[in-house]
């Protein structure tokens, strides 16, 4: 079942841009789907066997404590 979906002219003419000559505007947001999700799970991992992933989490505890505190 096909389903519209309304967007501005600036975000038509952006996709419009981002389209292959050959690719509907479905294919189109497919592709562009698939790569951000490619791009998700290239980052998975990144911080493993880094101390990074600690100290982003105490980073988030501090700044809820000092949220609360005022």
């Amino acid at each position: 079942m096909s389903k519209s979906i309304p967007v501005d002219e600036d975000t038509h003419a952006a996709l419009a841009a981002l389209k292959g000559d050959d690719e509907t505007f479905d294919e189109l947001l497919l592709r562009l789907m698939r790569e951000h999700r490619e791009s998700v799970h290239e980052g998975t991992g990144r911080w493993a066997g880094t101390d990074a992933a600690d100290s982003a989490r105490e980073a988030r505890e501090e700044m809820k404590r000092d949220v609360g505190a005022r």
